[in-house]
């Protein structure tokens, strides 16, 4: 939970007041309190942070937002970089698991999105850049939808705004 919504250990999870209704900030804020009140707990605690990357950390840990990015980050290079995974040569055929790892990677990338989206909101929209932010989601997940590379139920922490975002354009 603490992905979703900081440490908060002493406070209730409470909207906060003067959200313009309507903003995205708003309806993920009512998306978060529908989800939690409604007792489907399975969302609400679907989002803790275990990393894993089956060779330098076999078995998932535990960790903070900030250090599972960082190893996602390092972990997705890493991957880009292998010759074997991601050749670079023409005529060097891609592995048979490049579309598993691809689906990983991005499955991985959409939790970024996803702390982004409710956890740091408010600091997007201080810095008056929410519209380059969902500019590159939908573009993400246009590409996702595309080539059907995650599946839906991974979405569900942004399924409301990926159908407000991508309703327009069908």
């Amino acid at each position: 939970m603490s992905f979703l919504f900081g440490n908060r250990s002493s406070k209730t999870f409470k909207p906060r007041k003067n959200i313009p209704e309507g903003s995205h900030q708003y309806e993920l804020l009512k998306h978060a309190e529908a989800t939690l009140g409604s007792g489907n707990l399975r969302l609400a605690v679907m989002y803790e942070y275990h990393w894993a990357d089956g060779t330098n950390i076999k078995k998932p840990i535990k960790c903070s937002a900030p250090k599972y990015i960082d190893y996602l980050m390092t972990w997705v290079q890493d991957q880009l970089d292998d010759e074997t995974l991601f050749p670079s040569k023409i005529g060097v055929p891609f592995p048979r698991n490049f579309m598993s790892v691809a689906k990983t990677i991005l499955k991985r990338l959409f939790r970024v999105y996803a702390h982004i989206y409710h956890q740091h909101f408010d600091s997007v929209i201080q810095l008056q850049e929410e519209a380059h932010l969902n500019t590159s989601f939908k573009h993400f997940i246009f590409f996702i939808q595309e080539f059907n590379l995650i599946d839906r139920k991974e979405l569900a922490p942004l399924q409301e705004l990926i159908e407000k975002l991508t309703t327009k354009d069908r």
